[in-house]
């Protein structure tokens, strides 16, 4: 069985607004570093083996500010780890998406239809399905330390939970057990996932 402490990245000062980040390279605030440096102290006595991250700057920042503090060397980057791409929704707040598309807002909280220039949700959860396999092999050796971003964490988890999560904060993690002997494709069988550190 191995560990993935899946996290999300610190703030920024888009998370502070409100407002959707997708592939937009937006860096850590002040906020965002301290949460890092917090998320470390939390981590220091799990045994952490190795990081991986997002190819993004926030997802990036975060993890090597952990990765000195735990004394991990070569923090590992995977792009399909990045957030879900957002499309006409990028920039704007909820409120603003609601007030300038309010068409594709209504479609995007019914969940039937992503907005125009967005990654579809079966997509994006399947390449975090590829990128939590690929840790689960790098974690066999011991626990990792994947972080990633809050759109696609929150699809990837509803997905392997069959549940509905609340928005995940900046800073939370979850700890992901993979049955390394099955297949990580196969969530429910391969898979055990829950809140850590609450």
């Amino acid at each position: 069985m191995s560990r993935i402490y899946l996290a999300r990245h610190g703030e920024t000062e888009w998370n502070a607004l409100g407002r959707l980040q997708g592939h937009t390279d937006v860096p850590l605030n002040e906020v965002g570093r301290t949460q890092a440096s917090e998320l470390a102290t939390r981590l220091a006595n799990e045994g952490i083996q190795g990081v991986t991250t997002s190819d993004l700057g926030r997802a990036r920042e975060t993890g090597a500010i952990i990765a000195e503090a735990l004394g991990v060397v070569d923090p590992l980057v995977d792009r399909e780890l990045r957030e879900r791409r957002f499309g006409i929704f990028e920039g704007l707040t909820r409120e603003e998406c609601a007030t300038q598309h309010p068409a594709a807002w209504k479609a995007w909280v019914e969940q039937t239809d992503p907005p125009e220039g967005a990654e579809p949700v079966r997509d994006a959860i399947t390449r975090m399905m590829r990128a939590i396999a690929r840790a689960s092999e790098r974690a066999s050796t011991g626990p990792l330390l994947v972080v990633s971003h809050g759109g696609l964490m929150r699809l990837w988890l509803q997905d392997a939970l069959g549940t509905t999560l609340p928005l995940i904060k900046n800073g939370a993690v979850y700890l992901v057990e993979t049955d390394t002997r099955r297949e990580v494709s196969e969530p429910s069988s391969a898979l055990r996932v829950s809140r850590w550190g609450a």
